[in-house]
């Protein structure tokens, strides 16, 4: 035992062990500080102070990285290994806690004071021992580390001190733990803390063992089951079942093992299994496992193509497969720039929102095509029962996965270009509500836990690129509306379509119908020619029909041998389609009053609307006719009201709601007619036909009013824009709300049209009618 209370020593930290008084170790010692000190000692008197890091990792320790209690030990042997490093016997001696660092490049050296142990000799003491024996032989009973020849050493202790310590250094725990021991210098408070640690590591071990046993338990019930398997084959195929269930059996469960499956799905897959394995073949329940089973191994669980994130490749691709559509193509290649930093993007919902024959479901495919994801298609048109999307349960006749599971079965990858096409045509009846199953679907939040009521088990669809597409966005549920970026996509314009016909329509009906682009050629005039009097649509689906009417014909005539090669005129065009359908421009030839030209918006495109108003005879009574929606009666209404309480400012007479019947009349057939953007087309007509001042036959317009004049913004401005433009307008009013939708309109179209911006009806009217008309004899 040391005399001296205070002494300076040199210091040798420990990384992940410590040692306590009276135990004897083995150390190997490496660090170049360490052996310096060793060095030292071995000069001096042998002792040397070691004190464990509070980090195992640090490979040069700071004064700081070191614990402040250790132990002042004597090295005993000391041999040199031959890779270098030292190996030496120390034993402990007594605690001890640093109170200064010396300065010393070479090696640590620091001041260290004596911690004396406060122990009593009496009877708690005595039972605490008595407790840490007992306690310290069940641990040694569970624990297969430590030889059960330790606890009669132990027990010859008299020391409770020198107990402590040697059984703590038996003991697995980690260093800090073995610290707080260390630096305990109340015995009894040492004995206590070490009772506490016994009983907790008996209670690990128990848990330890019975895990044990479980494990050994199952591994014999495995072996078992293999055992009895074998044996049922040996007796199928003594049966001549060599082709029997036993071997379907065991296929899909190799086929289950090595597929990617999440677990808790294969641990479903196995118990269906199992139950599979004990039905007869003849059971009906016995066709749904199997069939159940099928599905969960046909899914993609894991499986993706990789994306090909090449922007430059992307816009080639969209660029030589679709004219125009710059919005649609700007986002698609914001998605690749944004997945080629992240690397982790989810996919965007994206909803194209345009008339039928734009090219909406050819430029889902194209974006497939470039971002090298394979491409499913499902059709949502006529869907009613929420089934469809989610599945039926499996305890129904003739159950079957929904069309989203579907898609992904026939996508064969988790990330796939999903087109959800026509989603603005779902309906609901007393089977439920499609469109509500659809918001887990779309929703970005929810979808990669999808559940299919069939499959029952989670299923991942936060990879796919969902792509829908939509007419008309009005008739899309709010809820669902939302979780979709809409991109519109208007139309296209003359311009536009000759050139979509030359480039794409020709050569894909010419190649179709095994024509040579030396046996039919197409004059710019008669494609012209054909887009004004042969189709009237926003799209080009019917432009591409009267294409494939003409390689028909040409087909006809050089088969018979008639001519060898033929060129489309405009009299050509004539011949083989007859009279032209469209008169080129619906605007009035002349002006008139009472006749108004309204723009409108319709899930086909955008279209004009002639209004008339006219007057008899009457009791002020208000007839509107013309397949008329509600809105539109609203607007009617509105407009009547305002012209009646601005009658004297118009110079009307103010009684004539009293003495004439208002006729308010809106042509195109039976065509249903809605939407708030008649109301200025309609006041119009209506001052022009009280006050016999002609509407300009140039002049389009489009904007709702209120009962004060106000004028209102509209939607679908660039569909509107493109039907004047088809019509042959040359100006058109818009609200001055709609002047930042001018943006969205081609130059081809904003050069040959005149749009003035108005606020008030009083700017409409001062445009739009020409002075007043004097009543001819």
């Amino acid at each position: 035992m040391i005399a001296e209370k205070q002494l300076t020593i040199p210091l040798l930290p420990l990384r992940g062990m410590l040692i306590y008084p009276s135990v004897v170790l083995h150390l190997d010692v490496g660090r170049d500080k360490s052996v310096e000190a060793l060095e030292k000692v071995m000069v001096n008197d042998h002792r040397i102070f070691l004190a464990a890091q509070k980090e195992m990792a640090t490979e040069d320790p700071e004064t700081t990285d070191i614990y402040e209690v250790g132990t002042i030990s004597t090295v005993k042997q000391m041999l040199k290994l031959p890779n270098g490093t030292i190996r030496i016997l120390v034993e402990g001696e007594q605690r001890a806690k640093i109170t200064s660092f010396n300065k010393n490049d070479q090696y640590f050296e620091v001041n260290v004071e004596i911690l004396e142990d406060d122990v009593e000799h009496d009877i708690e003491t005595t039972a605490l021992m008595r407790n840490v024996l007992d306690q310290f032989s069940g641990y040694i009973k569970l624990s297969k580390k430590i030889t059960p020849e330790i606890m009669g050493t132990v027990s010859d202790i008299e020391d409770p001190s020198q107990l402590a310590d040697v059984v703590a250094s038996h003991l697995t725990l980690k260093v800090k733990e073995k610290q707080e021991i260390l630096e305990i210098v109340n015995v009894k408070d040492r004995l206590k803390k070490l009772i506490e640690i016994l009983t907790n590591e008996q209670e690990v071990l128990d848990i330890e063992r019975k895990i044990g046993q479980r494990v050994k338990q199952s591994m014999e019930r495995t072996q078992k089951e293999y055992y009895l398997r074998e044996q049922m084959k040996a007796i199928q195929k003594e049966l001549g079942e060599r082709e029997g269930r036993g071997d379907e059996v065991e296929a899909l469960r190799k086929e289950i093992e090595s597929s990617s499956m999440p677990e808790n799905v294969k641990e479903t897959a196995f118990k269906e299994l199992n139950r599979f394995e004990k039905l007869p073949s003849s059971s009906a329940e016995s066709g749904v496992i199997r069939n159940y089973i099928d599905w969960l191994l046909q899914l993609p669980w894991k499986k993706q193509t990789e994306d090909n994130l090449d922007i430059n490749h992307a816009e080639k691709i969209l660029e030589e497969e679709h004219y125009g559509l710059e919005k649609v193509k700007e986002r698609v290649l914001e998605y690749l720039s944004v997945q080629q930093l992240t690397r982790s993007m989810k996919g965007p919902i994206l909803c194209l929102a345009g008339p039928p024959g734009v090219g909406k479901t050819s430029l889902a495919k194209s974006i497939a095509k470039s971002l090298n994801r394979h491409f499913v298609r499902i059709s949502l048109g006529g869907v009613r029962d929420e089934a469809e999307i989610r599945g039926h349960r499996r305890t129904y006749v003739g159950a079957m996965p929904g069309r989203i599971i579907q898609g992904m079965k026939k996508a064969g990858t988790i990330n796939p270009v999903f087109l959800l096409d026509e989603i603005d045509k779902m309906s609901n009846d007393f089977r439920g509500d499609p469109s509500a199953a659809m918001l887990e679907v779309l929703d970005p939040e929810q979808n990669n836990t999808f559940s299919d009521h069939y499959i029952e088990e989670p299923y991942d669809l936060s990879k796919v690129m969902f792509i829908t597409t939509a007419n008309n966005i009005g008739t899309i549920p709010r809820p669902l509306l939302d979780r979709m970026e809409i991109l519109n996509i208007a139309g296209y314009t003359e311009l536009e379509k000759q050139h979509i016909a030359k480039e794409h329509l020709i050569p894909r009906q010419l190649k179709e119908h095994g024509l040579k682009k030396s046996q039919l050629r197409f004059r710019d005039e008669a494609i012209i020619d054909l887009i004004r009097y042969y189709t009237r649509e926003a799209g080009v689906r019917n432009l591409e029909r009267r294409i494939a009417a003409l390689c028909r014909k040409a087909a006809k005539i050089i088969v018979s041998g008639k001519k060898k090669s033929l060129t489309i005129t405009k009299k050509v065009l004539e011949e083989f389609l007859g009279k032209p359908i469209f008169r080129y421009g619906q605007a009035e030839t002349k002006d008139q009053v009472g006749i108004v030209t309204g723009l409108a918006y319709t899930p086909f495109g955008g279209d004009t609307l002639s209004i008339e108003v006219s007057l008899s005879p009457g009791k002020g009574k208000l007839v509107l006719t013309g397949q008329l929606g509600d809105v539109m009666k609203e607007s009617a209404q509105a407009a009547f009201s305002y012209v009646r309480s601005r009658a004297k400012a118009l110079d009307i007479d103010e009684d004539f709601y009293e003495k004439l019947d208002v006729h308010i009349h809106v042509p195109e057939g039976a065509t249903p007619k809605d939407g708030p953007s008649a109301g200025i087309t309609m006041a119009t007509a209506l001052v022009s036909a009280l006050t016999n001042r002609p509407a300009k036959k140039e002049v389009g317009m489009t904007g709702e009013i209120t009962l004060r004049g106000r004028v209102l913004p509209i939607g679908g401005l660039k569909e509107k824009s493109l039907s004047a433009h088809r019509a042959g307008l040359k100006t058109i009013i818009i609200p001055q709300d709609n002047e930042r939708d001018l943006d969205d309109i081609p130059d081809s179209v904003k050069n040959d049209l005149r749009f003035i911006p108005v606020t008030h009806l009083d700017e409409v009217l001062k445009h739009a009618l020409r002075p007043v008309k004097k009543n001819e004899d």
